[in-house]
């Protein structure tokens, strides 16, 4: 078996790539809620985002601009936790197979 084989069958590689998937997808799964909670919201609420808060503005514009700096900010946790942590177990990962 070489080493790249048995990195790959190692419990720690393992670990790592579980690691990547819940993060991945626990970040995914709550941007599809907020997502979807907003398109939801215009198709059952319309009443509630047409609610003017200002002249000419209504509640949807900042609920909308809300739901896009989420995703800026769901894209920022991970870029953070991937370059904090994962990146550095890759690191280690690639100095095992020299």
């Amino acid at each position: 078996m070489s080493k790249q084989e048995a990195l790959i069958q190692s419990a720690e590689f393992k670990a790592m790539v579980r690691k990547r998937w819940v993060i991945s997808l626990s970040l995914t799964a709550l941007m599809l809620f907020v997502y979807i909670g907003y398109l939801l919201s215009i198709s059952y609420g319309k009443e509630f985002l047409a609610t003017p808060i200002a002249d000419r503005i209504t509640l949807s514009l900042p609920i909308g601009l809300g739901v896009i700096l989420f995703a800026w900010l769901m894209t920022g946790i991970y870029a953070w936790w991937a370059n904090n942590y994962y990146d550095k177990e890759v690191e280690e990962m690639k100095k095992k197979l020299q």
